[in-house]
């Protein structure tokens, strides 16, 4: 997210509009709801985690246990344990 002055790309009067509602205040605009991206999507982030969490899933089925993937994976036993039982 970047900062934008509404002096450089709004019309006047639309300017004078948004005043009436706030001033001198940041505000976030966001886009319309078919151009968002979910979380991690555009970074790559979001596979990265899913196919880890499916060689966590694999290792468990596999009998791994769920101490040894916390230490191999750095996570909690608590956060081990929710995405090796989600369905």
């Amino acid at each position: 997210m970047r900062y934008v002055n509404a002096n450089d790309i709004l019309p006047k009067h639309l300017l004078e509009e948004l005043q009436a509602y706030v001033q001198g205040d940041l505000i976030y605009i966001p886009k319309p709801e078919e151009q968002r991206v979910k979380w991690g999507v555009a970074s790559g982030e979001r596979k990265r985690l899913d196919e880890r969490n499916k060689t966590l899933k694999t290792m468990f089925k596999n009998g791994t246990s769920l101490e040894v993937l916390s230490v191999e994976f750095c996570l909690s036993i608590e956060t081990i344990k929710k995405i090796v039982y989600k369905k």
